[in-house]
């Protein structure tokens, strides 16, 4: 168990001493926030970012002068990209008197820590995890995502790439592994044909298989290559997914979710071209939006560099919405706060407008930002806003 005031440097944070389990903290004169988050394991690639984000969010509360007037205090826990270790890495900043519980990205890997926090009577937010459950379908009345839910992702993909490249047909590649994959497949499922378009093939695959040339073939025996291969993945198998295709000489244009945002796994698909991702804030300085590159400055000053994915940005939405019920609440006490989030609507943050009600805690309808890789780099390319929300039933 880390705990250490959001103030102190990188450094120190690093070295801070860790305490015993189960170590009583609370003090009335500071708020709690506790991160069961994952510092270790390939989720770390997801969990990071968003966390540091939050961190730069708490620190700008610190230093106006605090929450309710008190300084926000931060504990953490590793759950080690595991399930097992998310239960105990939940209870333990629970123990350490938290007043609000920060769970990992992704709702398979966050909801033990969201659960344990449940049980509570505490408020958890997914730093920025995008699948329907990770909020009251899957853990409860007083769990949250600061993110937006992955079928707006496929969604958007679908209308945008119908719209804008005047894709007809496409061809849907699921990496069943999580459930965050399959969220956005049924968003591009859902979209695709109610915009016009023609899904002629669909194939899965897993996250660590190593091969996928029995897909590769089904895909090349169709009478026409597929305008669009909705690729619904994360690293590292979305990367070789993405390799293996075009390596086959298929040239279609392929669309993923957001968990490919960021040019840290480009060098392992050299000279990668025609590859879009939806975003909520582009990383690479050509954001629209001056205040965007404004947060990944001072996102860099804290940390030595800058966001490596646009998992960053609901980090700091998280903290950010949460300190504002807290401030309307004037209390944070559970009921009260999730009461003053069920009314935002359209609530204005750095990375667009967040809506919670009591029937959903998460985003079914957003604008997307839109990168596209090209010759080996990502940059903006435009941006998109599904026409509907997505039924809850998709």
């Amino acid at each position: 168990m880390k705990r250490f005031p959001t103030w102190a440097s990188a450094a120190a944070m690093m070295a801070a001493v860790a305490l015993p389990a189960g170590t009583a903290a609370a003090d009335d004169d500071e708020i709690i926030v506790g991160f069961a988050i994952a510092e270790s394991g390939w989720m770390q690639a997801y969990d990071q970012p968003s966390t540091r984000a939050a961190l730069v969010r708490v620190d700008e509360i610190n230093e106006a002068g605090g929450l309710l007037g008190k300084p926000i205090q931060v504990v953490m826990a590793d759950t080690k990209t595991d399930r097992n270790e998310g239960v105990k890495a939940g209870q333990e900043v629970v123990d350490e008197g938290a007043d609000m519980v920060v769970v990992s990205c992704d709702y398979d890997f966050g909801a033990p820590a969201a659960n344990v926090a449940q049980d509570a009577e505490l408020i958890s937010f997914f730093l920025c995890a995008e699948d329907v459950k990770a909020g009251i379908e899957g853990v409860g009345p007083y769990s949250f995502s600061a993110s937006v839910l992955a079928a707006v992702q496929g969604a958007t993909m679908a209308e945008w790439s119908i719209n804008e490249r005047k894709a007809k047909t496409g061809y849907v590649l699921l990496d069943t592994s999580i459930e965050y994959n399959k969220g956005i497949c049924y968003g591009f499922d859902w979209m695709f044909p109610k915009a016009g378009g023609e899904i002629v093939g669909r194939d899965t695959f897993k996250n660590d298989d190593p091969s996928i040339a029995s897909q590769i073939t089904r895909i090349k025996s169709l009478a026409s290559p597929p305008d669009v291969i909705m690729l619904c993945s994360y690293n590292p198998g979305g990367a070789s997914a993405a390799k293996q295709l075009r390596a086959a000489g298929i040239e279609s244009l392929i669309v993923n979710g957001s968990s490919l945002d960021g040019s840290y796994w480009l060098d392992a698909v050299p000279d990668l071209s025609g590859f879009v991702v939806p975003v909520q804030g582009s990383i690479y300085g050509d954001d629209p939006d001056p205040n965007v590159e404004i947060f990944n400055k001072k996102y860099e000053a804290k940390w030595g560099e800058r966001p490596s994915s646009q998992y960053a940005y609901p980090g700091y939405v998280m903290i950010d919405v949460w300190a504002k019920a807290v401030e309307r609440a004037g209390t944070t006490e559970t009921e009260a706060v999730v009461a003053e989030l069920e009314k935002m609507n359209n609530e204005p943050t750095l990375f667009g407008p967040r809506t919670f009600t009591d029937k959903l805690h998460h985003q079914n309808q957003a604008t997307y930002k839109l990168v596209e890789a090209t010759d080996g780099k990502f940059a903006y390319i435009g941006e998109w806003t599904i026409s509907e929300p997505v039924p809850m039933e998709i």
